[in-house]
């Protein structure tokens, strides 16, 4: 049990002796009055039970291992909520990095007492994120298999309709946040991509765009390490001697400054059509 309530470890057999001297020797975290956590409780979570709700949106998300790209602490509230504290304690007050959701809950019965279950997650999150942004986090839990396709036409059906265009750009096939987000961009930009493409003696890339460019959204946590390196250089070197260009911008590029790498893309295909 990683949050109870008072009561709740009163019933466990914990006298208000024990619960003091609990959280004195750091065995339990007082979050808010009446509202105890366990220590290896998530932060972002226990920050979210303090404000007097559950961790939710794209911070829900990321607690899921799910792509999220906002860095805000994302509360959902219930309606009755009341004496709403900051994340750090004291009254709540306007507080910039704090985000507060107060729809009702699509899966309010699996929701634990401390973030919101994955389907209102993504709910919250492709209302609250940039379009691309929100396909990401779709992509993401498709992938990881925390949503099925019936699923995500389940979730669609609860959003508005302004947003059920998104719906044909979700492919689960991406693996990484960054993937998404160039995807939707190089389309967005007029070019075809066809994704997770596979060449014999060689092995998977990204994508292929317009049938001549292979783009590598490279992450640092996969690229370290000067052997990695080596293996990149010939993939291309190899991918080069059967015609195709490549391009491999890193996540700060992708992620901040998404336009210039499309740019980039551009200017090759270009080169390749003369």
């Amino acid at each position: 049990m990683q949050i109870a309530t008072r009561a709740e470890l009163r019933g466990l057999g914990l006298t208000d002796r024990r619960l003091a001297a609990a959280v004195a020797s750091g065995a339990l975290l007082r979050v808010r009055k009446g509202i105890y956590a366990s220590p290896d409780l998530d932060a972002r979570a226990v920050r979210a039970v303090r404000v007097g709700g559950r961790l939710a949106c794209v911070s829900a998300l990321r607690l899921l291992g799910v792509y999220g790209f906002d860095d805000h602490l994302h509360v959902h509230l219930d309606h009755s909520s009341s004496r709403l504290r900051s994340p750090g304690g004291g009254a709540l007050r306007r507080q910039r990095g704090l985000v507060l959701h107060w729809s009702p809950l699509i899966a309010a019965e699996t929701a634990s007492p401390y973030v919101v279950d994955v389907v209102d997650a993504l709910a919250q999150a492709v209302r609250c994120q940039p379009p691309r942004h929100a396909v990401a986090s779709l992509d993401s839990a498709l992938h990881q298999g925390l949503l099925t396709e019936v699923g995500l036409s389940d979730l669609f059906a609860t959003l508005p309709r302004r947003l059920v265009p998104l719906r044909a750009r979700v492919d689960g096939r991406s693996e990484s946040g960054q993937e998404s987000v160039l995807r939707c961009a190089l389309e967005d930009a007029g070019l075809s991509v066809e994704v997770q493409v596979t060449f014999r003696g060689i092995g998977r890339v990204d994508f292929v765009v317009e049938g001549c460019l292979v783009i590598e959204a490279d992450s640092r946590e996969a690229h370290d390490g000067w052997e990695l390196h080596v293996r990149d250089r010939d993939r291309d070197i190899d991918l080069a001697r059967r015609g195709y260009m490549s391009l491999r911008p890193a996540y700060n590029r992708i992620m901040y400054s998404t336009e210039e790498v499309v740019e980039a893309a551009l200017a090759l295909v270009q080169l390749v059509r003369r």
